[in-house]
Formats: structure tokens, C-alpha cells, sequence
């Protein structure tokens, strides 16, 4: 009998800590939607896990990023419990939103904290030139990302910038030295990226700098 009790307080504590734990959850998710950094400090403090997968499985930094909960992301960011790298599915880490967002301040923290930016595959540059975000740009090459890194499917940054940033952004990768003769596994080229998606300013731009850098390589 005395084991009977026993056990039955056991299961009941063992409730109450799973209730807590629900609990703590769904209110550190909460907080990065109200973009509230107090709770999310109050729950750190408590011994939440800020790196619990959300319902997606996207952690709470990136989400934080991706729905511009930024005062969230910023406390998220300040906590060494936080796995700055972690990635999504999709193989996205927090700085390569941030790039995408063109949130300068908190890619740099990121950075700060020991963010990749020379990961394979999509890079936070290819995300930063996608929207133009030229400081952001500056940044990730001043931390030696690589200019032409190339995608799974051979896509640079200038390329992504040709479709779809803006002639401003093409302007800074071509002046930072990326290879406007370089052709993705389709065999396209920003020439191309940027005439398809009809911008003639960025197509003239990379093909200037295209018959520049052949005579200069002999290519």
C-alpha cells in the first residue's frame, strides 16, 4: 500500500512538471509573437531551453528574425544558451534571415557570437543580395564571406542580385570583385538572371563588367 502511494506521488509531481513545461513553451512562444524580451528573460531564467524546437520545428531565434520580432531576437541573441547556427529544414540559419531582412545590427551581434558566414550551399550573402540589403552586404564580405560562393545549383550572389535586388546592389558586388562571367548549373549568368527577370539596368551593368573582366583574363 505504502508503494501504491508512492507512486501515485510521483505521478502526480511528474504532471505537475509536465503541465509547467507545456506551460513554458507555449509562453516562450507567445513572447517572441508579442515580441515581448522580458518574458523571454524571465523564462531563460527559469531554465527554458531557448533552442526548443516551435511547431515547425524552427527554433525560437529564427522565428524571432523571420516575423520581425526583433527585441525578441535581440534578447534571444544575448543568451549563451542560444544556438546561433541552428538550422531549419530548409538548411536556414538565424544570420541568413537576418540577411534577407536586412537587419544590420543584429547580424552583426550574430556574427559577434561565432554566426557562420561562410556556410555551404545558400549563404547568408546569397540571402543579403536577394533584397539589396548593401550594409548587410558590406558586412558579410568585411567577415570574409566568400563573394562568388555558389549555391547547390551554382547560383552566386550577384546572380541573386540581378533578379532580384536592385542595380545598386549588383553595383557593390561587381566594385567588391564578384565574377560577373560565372554561369549557374543551368548555364545562366547574371547577364542573364537580370535580363529574364527584365532589368536592363543590372544586365548592363554585369555585362560591362563581364567584356571588362574577359579582356583582363583572356577568358
Amino acid at each position: 500500500m505504502r508503494k501504491h502511494f508512492k507512486f501515485i506521488a510521483y505521478l502526480a509531481v511528474a504532471i505537475v512538471v509536465s503541465s509547467a513545461s507545456a506551460g513554458s513553451y507555449d509562453d516562450f512562444f507567445a513572447a517572441i509573437r508579442k515580441d515581448d524580451p522580458a518574458a523571454i528573460q524571465n523564462l531563460l531564467r527559469r531554465g527554458f531551453d531557448p533552442n526548443s524546437p516551435g511547431p515547425d520545428g524552427s527554433h525560437g531565434l529564427y522565428l524571432a528574425l523571420r516575423d520581425g520580432s526583433l527585441k525578441a531576437a535581440g534578447a534571444l541573441i544575448e543568451s549563451p544558451k542560444t544556438q546561433v547556427d541552428a538550422r531549419t529544414a530548409k538548411d536556414e540559419t538565424p544570420l541568413m534571415m537576418a540577411s534577407l531582412r536586412g537587419q544590420l545590427e543584429l547580424a552583426r551581434k550574430l556574427v559577434a557570437r561565432g554566426a557562420d558566414v561562410v556556410k555551404t550551399g545558400w549563404t547568408p550573402l546569397h540571402y543579403a543580395a536577394t533584397n539589396g540589403h548593401i550594409p548587410v552586404m558590406e558586412l558579410l564580405i568585411e567577415e570574409h564571406a566568400y563573394i562568388d560562393a555558389e549555391a547547390p545549383n551554382g547560383t552566386t550572389p550577384l546572380m541573386m542580385a540581378a533578379m532580384y535586388g536592385t542595380p545598386a546592389a549588383v553595383r557593390f558586388l561587381l566594385e567588391a570583385g564578384a565574377d560577373p562571367t560565372l554561369k549557374n548549373q543551368l548555364g545562366m549568368s547574371a547577364t542573364d538572371f537580370a535580363s529574364k527577370a527584365n532589368r536592363p539596368d543590372s544586365a548592363q551593368l554585369i555585362a560591362a563588367a563581364a567584356k571588362a573582366w574577359r579582356e583582363k583574363y583572356k577568358r
